[in-house]
């Protein structure tokens, strides 16, 4: 899958937990542009991801991931 794919499919979930249809990510987003973005929504996200790509991320790395580029390299890694 390349990383645009996984951009495209990032981008749905993104749109979901945070049901807003404007939601545009980048490699560079961070909670910091998404006003809903707080410590819970950041567990309902990657339950959300998890469920999408089919695998499990480890919390202790769910926790330390800085941007969205990040959470797409992980999950390219884990595919």
């Amino acid at each position: 899958m390349t990383k645009e794919e996984v951009f495209s499919r990032l981008t749905e979930v993104f749109r979901d937990v945070f049901d807003d249809e404007s939601i545009e990510i980048s490699e560079s987003t961070t909670s910091a542009d998404i006003p809903d973005w707080d410590s819970f929504e950041h567990i309902n996200l990657i339950l959300a991801v998890e469920t999408e790509f089919g695998v499990k991320i480890p919390m202790g790395k769910a926790v330390t991931l800085k941007n969205v580029g990040e959470l797409a390299e992980t999950i390219i890694s884990m595919l």
